[in-house]
C-alpha cells in the first residue's frame, strides 16, 4: 500500500498511469460493496511511453526503500516537487541506496552510448560528438556519468513531469495528422476513379458517416446520467440506489483512495461502445481512443480541483453536488467537433505536396547518380576488355618466340629457331644436330 500511495502522490508516477490506451472492463461484486481490510499488492506498472521509463521506475523504486525519503515523498506537494525541493532530500538517503543509484546511472549512460553507437553504425560510421549527443537527454547530468547526485534527481523529476504533461497534447497532434492523412488518401483515391465510380464511392462514404452518427444518446462524461449507467450496466446495481461514495470505492480498483486516469478512462467504456465497434466498417477504433482521451481530459478539468491529475474522494463528492453533474450540457462527439479545420487541411496538403516534390527531386538526383555510375562502369568494362585483349596478344607473341616452327626440308625434319636457319632432326629424335655434325650424316631415301 505504501508503494501505491507514493505512486499516486509522486507526480511522475501519477502521470505514468494516465496513458493506458485500452481501458480494461471493471470486474466488481454486483450485489454489494465491501471495503477491503487487507493490504493490496502494488498495482501493476503501466509503461509511461517515455524512452527512459525503465530508468525512471528503477530510481523511484530504490528511493522508496529509504524511510526518510519515503516520508518526505508523502508529505511534499506537487509544486514543491516541481521546484526541486524533494530532490534535495537525496543528500539524506542511506549509503546503500546512493550506491545503487550510482550503478543505475552508469547503466543508463552506457545504454545511451550504445544507442548512439548504433545510430552511428546505421548512418555510415561518421565521427560523432558523443558528449554533444548525450546532452540531448536532459533527464540526467552528463558531466558526471559516474554518480547519481541531487542534480540528477532534479533533472529526472522535471523532465519526466514536463514530458508527461505534454503527452496528451502530442497525442492530439498525432490524431489530427492521422485524420488529415486519412482524408487526403480518400481524395487521392477518388482522383483515380472515373465519374461513375467516383459518384458511387462518395455515396458509400456518406452512408458510412450517417451509420456512424446514428447511435444512442451519449451521456455527458462524468455526469450523473453517465455514472448511473455504469452503476447499472457494469456494476449490476439499481440506478435508484446510486450512491456516489459507494461508486467511488467500486471504481478505485487498486484501493489507494484515488481514481487515477486509467481507472477514470475505464468508466467511459459503455459510452464508447454506443459509438464504436471493431466489426463495423464505419467505425474507426483510433477515433474511439481519441474520444476516450477527450472524455478523460474533460472530467479531469471539471473534477480535479488541485490539478494533481488524480480524483480524490472529496473532489469526487464535491463534483456530484454541482448543477453540471445533474443537468449537464449535451456532449459534442468527434463527428460534431472535427479534429482539424479547412485551413489546417489546406496547409497539410501543401506540406505533403512539398514533401512529395522534394522526394521526386531526390529521386531525379539519385537517378542521375545511377546513370553516371552505370556510364563509369561501362567505361571501366571497356578498358578492362582492351587490357585483356592486349594481355592475350602479348601472350601469343611470347609463345611464338619461345617455340620454333618445325619444317621438312630435302627429306629431313628440321627445326627453325626464331631468326635462324633450319636445323636437321634425326628420325625419332626431337633434338636437331649441331652444325658441326650435319655434313657427316647420310641422306635418307
Amino acid at each position: 500500500m505504501l508503494w501505491s500511495k507514493a505512486f499516486c502522490r509522486y507526480p511522475v508516477l501519477v502521470l505514468s498511469l494516465w496513458f493506458c490506451v485500452e481501458a480494461v472492463p471493471i470486474a466488481v461484486d454486483k450485489t454489494k460493496v465491501e471495503t477491503p481490510e487487507q493490504k493490496l499488492e502494488a498495482p501493476q506498472s503501466v509503461d509511461t511511453g517515455l524512452h527512459y521509463d525503465r530508468y525512471l521506475r528503477e530510481v523511484i523504486d530504490f528511493l522508496e526503500k529509504d524511510q526518510h525519503f519515503r516520508e518526505k515523498l508523502h508529505n511534499t506537494d506537487m509544486e514543491d516537487i516541481k521546484q526541486g525541493k524533494l530532490a534535495k532530500e537525496l543528500d539524506f538517503v542511506g549509503h546503500h541506496v546512493r550506491t545503487k543509484l550510482d550503478e543505475l546511472k552508469r547503466q543508463e549512460v552506457n545504454r545511451l552510448r550504445t544507442l548512439i553507437k548504433a545510430k552511428q553504425d546505421v548512418e555510415g560510421g561518421h565521427e560523432m560528438n558523443h558528449k554533444a549527443l548525450l546532452m540531448q537527454f536532459e533527464y540526467m547530468n552528463h558531466m558526471n556519468p559516474h554518480t547519481f547526485e541531487v542534480e540528477d534527481l532534479d533533472k529526472l523529476i522535471k523532465s519526466a513531469t514536463s514530458d508527461l504533461e505534454n503527452y496528451d497534447k502530442d497525442r492530439h497532434e498525432e490524431f489530427k495528422r492521422y485524420e488529415m492523412m486519412k482524408e487526403h488518401k480518400r481524395k487521392e483515391h477518388l482522383k483515380n476513379l472515373d465519374e461513375e465510380q467516383r459518384k458511387d464511392e462518395e455515396q458509400h462514404y456518406e452512408e458510412l458517416r450517417k451509420k456512424h452518427a446514428n447511435h444512442p444518446k451519449i451521456n455527458h462524461p462524468g455526469s450523473q446520467d453517465q455514472l448511473k449507467e455504469v452503476w447499472k450496466e457494469s456494476d449490476g446495481l439499481d440506478p435508484d440506489d446510486f450512491d456516489p461514495k459507494t461508486f467511488f470505492k467500486l471504481h478505485d480498483t487498486n484501493g489507494d483512495g484515488y481514481i487515477d486516469q486509467q481507472e477514470l478512462e475505464a468508466l467511459f467504456t459503455k459510452e464508447l461502445e454506443k459509438m464504436y465497434s471493431p466489426n463495423l466498417e464505419e467505425d474507426d477504433m483510433t477515433e474511439m481512443e481519441e474520444e476516450r482521451l477527450r472524455m478523460r481530459e474533460h472530467v479531469m478539468n471539471e473534477v480535479d480541483t488541485n490539478k494533481d491529475r488524480l480524483v480524490s474522494m472529496d473532489e469526487f463528492l464535491m463534483s456530484t453536488n454541482k448543477k453540471e453533474f445533474q443537468e449537464p450540457d449535451s456532449w459534442e462527439t468527434l463527428e460534431q467537433a472535427p479534429a482539424y479545420t479547412d485551413e489546417e487541411m489546406k496547409l497539410f496538403e501543401e506540406q505533403l505536396a512539398q514533401e512529395e516534390s522534394n522526394l521526386n527531386q531526390k529521386n531525379v538526383e539519385l537517378q542521375k547518380q545511377k546513370e553516371e555510375l552505370e556510364r563509369q562502369q561501362e567505361q571501366l568494362n571497356a578498358q578492362k576488355a582492351e587490357l585483356q585483349q592486349a594481355v592475350e596478344q602479348m601472350q601469343i607473341i611470347k609463345f611464338e618466340k619461345a617455340n620454333a616452327a618445325v619444317e621438312v626440308k630435302d627429306g629431313a625434319t628440321v627445326a627453325v629457331p626464331p631468326g635462324g636457319q633450319a636445323l636437321p632432326v634425326l628420325p625419332g629424335d626431337s633434338q636437331p644436330l649441331p652444325p658441326s655434325h650435319q655434313q657427316e650424316l647420310p641422306a635418307h631415301s
